[in-house]
């Protein structure tokens, strides 16, 4: 292999920056969770300059110094060209930005150390300052298993580290160590001695063989490495189309049941927090437009999204559980050739499992399938995957029409996953033998070992995405929360005669200062503010559009206010709560949560807005429709072609309009209303 000169030097680090150190190595081997243990709350989901893949990136105080850590992609090898490989590659020889690092940590598996020696030799071949951490030193030691740092350390020419992301073990000297390494760097003699160590880059054979006696001179313990015959079985059983299925269906049902269930209690505390707030907000604030855009625009709005926290937050908690157990690899091997059946390839699982959390990093990750057509396919159809943004929308939802039922609940929520990831395999189905037609290929999968999930990496996940979620909120879900008061607060609708009427005759009973007069004008006074609400919906700007446009909606039994929404909601999905809230004028000092606020808004003939048929057919819009301008906009990116995010959104609407108004028709037709 080549040696890469650096055309800057890499012994200190600039004014603007501290001294950075890269963490690389292959999937699974323990150095995301080495990563969050080193940075904790200073680390941050990035992306790196000029590409559309993510990284960790965070910092760590070494003895009184920083020192800035990135957690690149897990890859197989620098050598290899995929994505994932090729962003390394640049990185660690500074082609991206200013992302040139001082130092690269390898990240050893000390439980398959010699896969991961490969892996070393191969970075170790490229002139830079390297210091190896080996990982899961605690899971190794309760396999039999030890590792002779030292003689490691002659046999690789650099530092080498024993340390445990989960139990904190040798995290400090190695930040330490890297430290060093990162102000000393590497001379070209010391780099000349370091190749007269290691095998040729080029030579698979000698690099294996290498490998192996390195294993044997510093490694004890080998004896105790067996096969595990219960671990086999239970991969037989997880892996297998049929089982497999059944226990990952089965799995989801209790995650979802239990984000319904543990996630009331924090909601119960933000929408007491808001109500508190909104209330503070309307004695303090004088009446006028202020006030409405601060309570209604601003508190009102952004209340109606930031309350769903708690769910995604626990999402994510548990998904990164269950990732980290090793029992999501099991998941996927048994979801490959169920995928083919559908003209998708193997590789499309992790793209289509990413969309869960957001199509835009699924779509990216498709770079990772070698074919074309199997490429496009499993763009066209990630957006059908159910997003966290799909999520407050779920919620409100299933809320209204499971109240008080958290196992039907669950239930329902995973049927949404379900319906989402249905319609995408036959809308792929359809696709691969019409404009897309070719067989799928096989994809080739390790297995990780199971592991004992790590609390400390799963809440640094949850901590580090909750944040992005409010950093959403904080910007443009509070932008469009002030546009859509603007556009329900003005033009103002003036008095109607009814109103007029009303409010005098409510004004001289309370004149007569009686009992009975006094409960009279409060009656007729409630009555005159619901008239001059629903009058103010239709004269908005917001009122205007809906009434424009309802006519489409009209089938799946959406007035102006969810026409409005859904409208909105095609900017970002997470808004379609939040446009609710506004023009309805949820009031934050109400003492009730604002999803039973919601619950009982009315439309203007002074019907419930969710009867049970308009809220199952909302819902099935919701899971179905293409409502991401930002994802189209990444379609055409990385596609090349305006052809297929026009072709995406027409089917995908399209579908969505017509099922919702299937479901809504059956229930009427059942008398379901």
């Amino acid at each position: 292999m080549a040696v890469v000169s650096q055309g800057t030097p890499r012994a200190s680090g600039t004014a603007a920056r501290p001294l950075r150190a890269a963490f690389l190595g292959q999937p699974n081997t323990g150095k995301t969770t080495l990563f969050n243990r080193m940075c904790g709350v200073r680390a941050r989901t990035a992306n790196l300059p000029g590409t559309t893949v993510e990284s960790r990136v965070g910092v760590t105080v070494v003895r009184g110094t920083e020192l800035e850590v990135m957690d690149l992609p897990g890859t197989y090898g620098l050598h290899l060209e995929l994505p994932e490989s090729r962003l390394c590659r640049e990185c660690i020889e500074g082609r991206i930005g200013d992302c040139a690092p001082d130092v690269v940590v390898l990240v050893a598996d000390a439980t398959n150390l010699a896969r991961s020696l490969r892996f070393a030799v191969q970075a170790l071949h490229r002139k830079l300052p390297c210091v190896v951490a080996i990982t899961l030193a605690d899971e190794s030691r309760r396999k039999g298993l030890s590792v002779d740092a030292l003689r490691l350390e002659q046999l690789l020419g650099c530092p080498v580290c024993i340390t445990s992301g989960r139990t904190g073990e040798g995290t400090e000297a190695l930040a330490i160590q890297a430290l060093e390494v990162a102000r000393k760097g590497i001379s070209a003699s010391e780099f000349a001695q370091r190749l007269t160590l290691l095998p040729p880059a080029e030579n698979n054979e000698a690099i294996a063989a290498w490998c192996d006696a390195a294993m044997r001179d510093s490694v004890g313990g080998l004896h105790a490495i067996r096969s595990d015959a219960l671990t086999d079985r239970v991969d037989a059983a997880l892996s297998h189309p049929v089982s497999g299925t059944a226990v990952f269906v089965m799995v989801m049902a209790l995650l979802f049941a239990s984000i319904f269930w543990l996630a009331k209690f924090p909601m119960d505390g933000i929408d007491w927090i808001f109500t508190n707030l909104g209330g503070l907000l309307n004695s303090v604030l004088p009446d006028g437009a202020l006030r409405g855009l601060i309570v209604d625009g601003v508190v009102g709005g952004v209340a109606g999204t930031v309350v769903f926290l708690p769910q995604i937050a626990l999402l994510f908690f548990l998904l990164s559980l269950l990732e980290d157990s090793g029992y999501l690899a099991r998941a996927a091997f048994a979801a490959d050739r169920f995928l083919r059946r559908f003209g998708l390839p193997g590789q499309a699982f992790v793209p289509l499992l990413s969309s869960h959390a957001c199509a835009l990093p699924g779509i990216m990750s498709t770079r990772l399938i070698p074919d074309s057509r199997d490429r496009i396919a499993t763009i066209l159809v990630a957006p059908f995957m159910s997003c966290t943004a799909r999520l407050p929308v779920y919620v409100l939802l299933i809320s209204l029409l499971f109240a008080d039922k958290p196992w039907l609940a669950g239930l329902a929520f995973l049927g949404c996953y379900a319906v989402g990831a249905l319609a995408g395999l036959l809308s792929a189905l359809l696709v691969r033998r019409t404009i897309l037609r070719g067989p799928a290929r096989a994809m080739m999968l390790e297995l990780p070992p199971y592991r004992r999930p790590s609390l400390s990496t799963a809440l640094w996940m949850t901590v580090d995405r909750s944040r992005l979620f409010l950093k959403n909120a904080g910007s443009v879900i509070l932008a469009i929360c002030v546009a859509m008061w603007w556009l329900s607060a003005y033009p103002r609708a003036e008095p109607t005669a009814e109103v007029m009427a009303m409010t005098a005759t409510a004004q001289s009973l309370r004149d007569t200062k009686a009992l009975d007069g006094l409960a009279q004008a409060a009656v007729l006074e409630v009555k005159a503010e619901m008239a001059m609400a629903e009058a103010q919906q239709i004269q908005s700007f917001a009122g205007r559009l809906g009434q424009t446009v309802q006519p489409v909606f009209a089938p799946l039994g959406f007035d102006h206010q969810l026409t409005v929404a859904t409208l909105t909601s095609f900017l970002a999905r997470e808004v379609f709560v939040s446009t609710l809230t506004i023009l309805n004028s949820v009031d934050e000092s109400d003492e009730r949560a604002v999803i039973d606020q919601i619950a009982q808004a009315r439309r203007v003939d002074g019907t419930p807005l969710f009867t049970v048929s308009t809220s199952a057919s909302l819902l099935v819009f919701f899971i179905l429709a293409m409502q991401c301008l930002p994802t189209l906009a990444l379609v055409h990116r990385e596609t090349g072609s305006w052809k297929w995010p026009a072709l995406q959104f027409v089917w995908m609407t399209g579908l969505a309009w017509t099922m919702a108004f299937a479901v809504r028709w059956t229930l009427l037709n059942m008398g379901v209303a």
